[in-house]
């Protein structure tokens, strides 16, 4: 029998899922968590947690509240919160932070900033000028 005690239940565990195998080219929008086991080439936007995991492969730029990384991430992150590199992820690019946690062996070639809003073109300054 399905009651409403049953919908708040299950309304808290809500979140979108790119599962393994699969492929999407283009944007993403959610004002839920999104977890990517699979590829992404583009741009993805959520209100809540973003969690690749270890086989999962964003190519783009990404915004949310909270990231887990354990997959890979080529381009521009952006986190209102938390951002933690479990030790099976591979970052390369730009992220934009308040709190970064960095597990040993994950790898990370690029810019952080903390505290502050992601400024490309000072970035780009900063890598023309190595």
């Amino acid at each position: 029998m399905w009651s409403m005690a049953n919908e708040k239940q299950t309304a808290g565990a809500m979140f979108n899922s790119v599962t393994a195998g699969s492929k999407i080219i283009g944007k993403i929008i959610a004002d839920t968590d999104v977890r990517l086991d699979g590829t992404l080439e583009g741009e993805l936007q959520t209100a809540g947690k973003l969690v690749i995991g270890e086989k999962g492969f964003l190519k783009g730029t990404a915004l949310c509240q909270n990231a887990e990384l354990l997959g890979s991430l080529e381009g521009t992150l952006t986190v209102k919160q938390t951002l933690t590199l479990r030790g099976t992820s591979v970052v390369k690019g730009d992220i934009q932070t308040g709190v970064l946690i960095i597990e040993p062996n994950a790898k990370f070639n690029g810019n952080c900033i903390m505290g502050q809003p992601l400024d490309k073109n000072k970035v780009e300054a900063k890598s023309e000028n190595k």
